[in-house]
């Protein structure tokens, strides 16, 4: 049974590599290998390939040195990260908060079969992840410093004993996560804040990395002498790469004392958490007047709800709506200097620097892309807005409206900023605030043409329509492409007109471009979307 039941946990994570969500049918036998390849170039060529060029770096300048344990601590403390934030949602989904755990508590499996077939699924997750670090950290140390029967026992054992410390610390953190989930009413927000910082995180180090890595190589013995000191714990640890045998018996003893202790503390609140319905709040009755919407209001609504209850959806088609503001504050710190530093660099394209900001901010609006999939999102119940008794132009302008809203009031801030440190003409800053608003409004009423015309709507996971879909993937690439011909022209022959005449006459393709959108959307594509 445990062997059925893990499975079943590896097939529900590698689910969409055997089956395809957009057109809901398993894949070709061919398909299938062709992902996994895809997936073992993702893991072994690429990560595998950049931690092995790290690990020369490190073990290259550390092991001469006598510092072989200091590589290891640091080569491996990347791993057990990596590891641990690579598995920790599916911990968090996968081990106590499966969607199946009704399901397999009414069967008449135990329940430490259930937690052990779990367990095992975010260890193999976690070792999965962690591997792409520790094993190529172990290959060098070997080429660098020689084979021996103690290295390669010991190396072994580390890379159990670090690949169960992440499965540890995954358990932890997904208990965690689990339990804030649970209190929170908003899942979805909670997801977006995680990922994002998440992603900010990952953009800090490996901007930074290059640096870090030259510092730490720089003063790899000065840090070596005060880990000694302030943490033996940290130079026993790095010791058991080098084939101290103590060390290794030390570390694999304490690993399996917490592994009994994270069993014992799981037997007792698994079910606890596994059958929580959530946080509910109790509401008590009272008597109010209930504001009237008009049938726009209403609709916009129920598209700004849709668009907010889904983590994927804001991730994946909202991302400008926080780059926008950001880069318009960093405009405002640091734009003065670019600003001149490009128009000295392109000293033979006067307001070049307007030109290529007015670009840079249409290809910041196109990462939002909301407008494209709603319809598509509308899935197998797009009969409940064609059936609701409004127009079909008015529900093709509220999914127009959403993106209008969250892409145009950001863009103004970012455009107005970059008016304000721009040195150009009083038209020239003009233009520069309006042009790539008047784009926010063509790319919505755009988006939502494009998703009428390429509609997807036999999905079984919202990834498909926001992720897999053609719509998307147009509305995506246009925008960059809108942005890069707005660029090039002006370099080319654009620049004969001035940055000013330019931009006036992208402005006025973008709003005759809106204009002719909309009146189709209102007509055919109305037609069209009660047809769908």
């Amino acid at each position: 049974m445990l062997g059925i039941l893990i499975k079943k946990q590896l097939l529900e994570v590698f689910r969409s590599y055997f089956y395809d969500a957009k057109k809901n049918r398993m894949r070709s036998r061919w398909a299938i290998a062709g992902w996994f390849l895809f997936f073992f170039a993702v893991m072994v060529v690429f990560l595998g390939g950049m931690f092995t060029v790290l690990a020369m770096s490190f073990c290259g300048a550390m092991t001469p040195l006598g510092l072989g344990w200091l590589y290891f601590v640091l080569m491996v403390g990347i791993a057990i990260a990596l590891g641990a934030f690579g598995s920790v949602f599916n911990t968090y989904a996968g081990l106590y908060l499966g969607k199946d755990n009704d399901l397999l508590l009414s069967l008449p499996i135990p329940v430490r079969t259930i937690i052990a077939a779990r367990l095992v699924n975010v260890y193999l997750l976690g070792a999965m992840y962690s591997a792409t670090v520790l094993i190529p950290t172990l290959i060098v140390y070997w080429v660098v410093a020689g084979v021996t029967a103690a290295r390669v026992i010991c190396g072994v054992l580390l890379f159990l004993v670090a690949t169960v410390f992440v499965l540890l610390l995954s358990c932890v953190l997904g208990w965690v996560v689990a339990k804030i989930s649970l209190r929170l009413k908003n899942k979805s927000f909670m997801t977006v804040l995680l990922s994002l910082a998440f992603i900010g995180a990952y953009y800090f180090f490996y901007f930074r990395a290059n640096d870090l890595v030259r510092q730490i190589v720089r003063n790899a013995e000065i840090y070596g002498e005060k880990i000694k000191g302030a943490a033996c714990w940290l130079f026993l640890f790095g010791r058991i790469g080098e084939g101290d045998w103590f060390a290794a018996a030390l570390f694999t003893a304490v690993t399996a004392a917490l592994c009994a202790l994270v069993w014992f503390a799981m037997s007792r609140s698994f079910l606890k958490i596994a059958t929580a319905s959530g946080s509910t709040e109790k509401v008590r009755y009272s008597e109010k007047p209930v504001r009237e919407r008009s049938l726009f209001g209403a609709l916009l609504a129920k598209e700004f709800a849709r668009f907010g209850s889904s983590a994927n959806y804001m991730l994946n088609c909202g991302f400008g709506v926080l780059l926008l503001p950001i880069v318009g504050i960093m405009l405002l710190f640091k734009g003065r200097e670019a600003c001149e530093l490009i128009g000295t660099l392109l000293a033979s394209r006067p307001e070049s620097a307007a030109v290529l900001l007015c670009g840079g901010l249409i290809m910041l609006a196109s990462m939002n892309d909301m407008a494209a999939p709603s319809i598509s999102l509308e899935g197998k119940s797009i009969w409940i807005p064609q059936s609701l008794p409004v127009e079909a132009r008015q529900v093709l302008r509220a999914k127009t409206a959403v993106q209008l809203l969250l892409t145009a009031l950001p863009m103004l801030f970012a455009s107005g900023c970059a008016a304000a440190v721009i040195d150009a003409s009083p038209a020239g800053k003009l233009l520069l605030l309006l042009t790539p608003v008047a784009y926010s409004f063509f790319s919505a009423h755009a988006g939502t043409a494009i998703g009428l015309r390429m509609p997807l709507l036999n999905w079984t996971n919202e990834l498909a329509p926001i992720k897999q879909s053609g719509a998307v993937g147009i509305a995506l690439l246009g925008g960059w492409a809108v942005s890069g011909v707005h660029i090039a022209v002006y370099m080319l022959i654009g620049y004969r007109i001035g940055a000013a005449g330019y931009m006036g006459v992208w402005t006025l393709l973008f709003v005759l471009g809106s204009f002719a959108l909309r009146r189709w959307l209102d007509t055919k594509g109305a037609a069209l979307f009660a047809e769908l």
